[in-house]
């Protein structure tokens, strides 16, 4: 076995939680935990949802579960309350000056559908969690080799464009899993998405485990289930997931949800970090084979296939909608790689319950936005020149409704460029700069601090991948070999989910980050004299070969392709 899995045999994961409380009574520094317990703990912590900082000792990093990205006001509000008064900076870390786009006691939108926090201290954790059992929230196993946050449509029970409301579904296989013993501790994190939605809004070709809509003849009636697609996946080993020949009803869907986890609680690889993810066993196996093996350990019969509800994907809910209900709208709000204020969040509880129903609800969604449900059409305008709401809006540019930022380097372990400002500060230039077709609304443009993909570049229209680059350059040099060492990327192009999914290329390698906005804009400026009527950016990019593509990027009056990734 490796490391890892060692010191999951030392101690079991779950059993963190009470040690954490014990370390926040006495106080203990983080050298005074790894010699109570060993350095197996930093890893073992994660299963509490915090992640030790890459470069601040002393502080963690807070992942808060939201299934469904579902949240009442009430529990918005305490997420809120939290960031606002744990996630702050120390005066040597720069305090309220820590960064200068968001401040300080910010929170972060992921991916995932979950919220994070920095800044954290153990002694906090207490009462932090105290407050969120008073809402239903929790942290436990927001990271670790288990279930993680079960994703689900954010405008589940809301719009026209689900076949039915998947949100109990989504709820009752999260608490299933949610410290659950016998399925905490499996070879690899296991993401799971589930949806009644005909757009695939949760990305199910790219989890482990993806539900989407389906309708089949059980006992001579029609009835609405699942379809299954397994493997999915991003990292260094991208995998678009593959699809079982079975027809899930929604009372089963908890039992095989579990058959697939203890499948590959199994048979999953415990020896190789880098291949013991899931997809990695169905690519093994081949569906086929993988699906046989769910089938032995399921304990309710599944059927074959039946008529597939998807007809596409959609990446976002921005802007103002009409919900089922007449009268009611939900609002989808951009945020720009997914950072807002502790205090920010509050307001938005705030406003909800100000100017919506009872049934107001806050929405958290994979592409780092929110919205709010249950508006009347009366209290729109109102809600709409709420001081969150014009700076989180709700019409954006393209390219700021299609932004999406990792972590980085700031706090994370593995960032090796810095990304959430970049990408802010990015996608508001080139909304201003650059010509976008009328009908473009949205450019995907999604930034990875490093090859880990917590950012999804792969699906990207644009994807970013961080590296450090050396470029020649003896005046700008940075060490006494003379080389000039600078943050950059690999610079991808044509990634999409939906009936045309592909993952994009890498068209160019180790760009310095100040050469790749020139080389964007001579991309859009061919883009926009080339484009064919409904065109989508990666649709001309795969048309276009990478080698054009490379030489459009070239003219830029910048050094696109005259660094190389240092330690080459």
């Amino acid at each position: 076995m490796n490391k890892v899995e060692q010191w999951k045999q030392e101690k079991h994961p779950l059993d963190i939680i009470e040690d954490v409380y014990e370390y926040a009574a006495d106080g203990l520094s983080f050298e005074e935990i790894e010699e109570r317990a060993g350095d197996g703990e930093w890893e073992r912590l994660k299963w509490a949802g915090m992640y030790a900082h890459g470069r601040q000792e002393g502080y963690f990093m807070l992942r808060t579960k939201v299934p469904g990205g579902y949240l009442t006001p009430e529990q918005a509000e305490v997420i809120g309350e939290v960031a606002d008064e744990y996630a702050t900076a120390p005066d040597e870390y720069g305090g309220k000056e820590q960064n200068d786009v968001w401040g300080d006691a910010f929170l972060d939108i992921t991916t995932r559908q979950d919220v994070q926090m920095h800044w954290i201290k153990i002694e906090d954790m207490p009462d932090i969690w105290k407050a969120y059992d008073q809402v239903n929230l929790t942290t436990i196993q927001g990271c670790g080799d288990s279930a993680r946050n079960v994703l689900g449509c954010p405008a589940a029970g809301l719009d026209e464009h689900e076949c039915f409301d998947a949100q109990p579904v989504v709820e009752a296989v999260s608490d299933f899993f949610t410290e659950n013993r016998e399925y905490a501790n499996l070879p690899r994190k296991f993401k799971m998405t589930i949806t009644g939605c005909r757009e695939d809004c949760a990305q199910s070709q790219i989890n482990d485990v993806g539900l989407i809509p389906a309708r089949r003849s059980v006992d001579g009636k029609e009835v609405y289930g699942f379809h299954a697609r397994v493997g999915g996946g991003l990292s260094d080993g991208p995998r678009m997931a593959s699809n079982l020949d079975v027809f899930v009803q929604p009372e089963d869907t908890v039992e095989f949800c579990r058959a697939v986890a203890q499948t590959f609680k199994e048979l999953g690889d415990r020896n190789n970090r880098g291949v013991c993810r899931m997809r990695y066993l169905v690519q093994q196996m081949g569906p086929r084979k993988f699906e046989e093996a769910v089938r032995d350990r399921c304990d309710v019969d599944l059927l074959s296939r039946g008529q597939d509800l998807t007809r596409g994907y959609r990446g976002d809910h921005v802007g103002v909608h009409e919900q089922r209900e007449e009268g009611l709208y939900y609002i989808g709000f951009n945020v720009i790689a997914g950072r807002m204020g502790g205090d920010e969040l509050s307001e938005v509880a705030r406003a909800a319950r100000e100017y919506g129903t009872e049934g107001t609800s806050i929405r958290l969604a994979t592409d780092q936005n929110f919205l709010i449900t249950h508006i009347p059409e009366d209290n729109l305008t109102a809600l709409l020149n709420e001081p969150f709401a014009r700076k989180y809006e709700h019409d954006p540019g393209p390219f700021a409704r299609g932004a999406v930022g990792c972590t980085g380097s700031e706090f994370c372990n593995y960032g090796i460029i810095e990304t959430k400002k970049r990408v802010y500060r990015w996608a508001r230039s080139l909304d201003r700069h650059v010509d976008v077709p009328d009908d473009l609304d949205v450019v995907r443009m999604h930034m990875s601090g490093c090859s880990a993909s917590c950012a999804q570049p792969q699906i990207a229209d644009i994807g970013f991948r961080g590296e450090t680059v050396k470029i020649d350059d003896p005046e700008g040099t940075t060490n006494e070999e003379g080389d000039n060492i600078v943050e950059g990327m690999d610079f991808g192009l044509g990634g999409s989910l939906g009936p045309n999914n592909e993952f994009l290329d890498w068209v160019e390698h180790a760009v310095p980050a100040r050469a790749v906005v020139p080389a964007l804009q001579q991309l859009f400026d061919v883009f926009g004299d080339e484009r064919t009527e409904a065109e989508r950016f990666y649709e001309w990019t795969r048309r276009t070969s990478n080698a054009r593509l490379r030489s459009i990027m070239q003219r830029a009056d910048a050094n696109v392709s005259g660094g190389v990734a240092h330690g080459d």
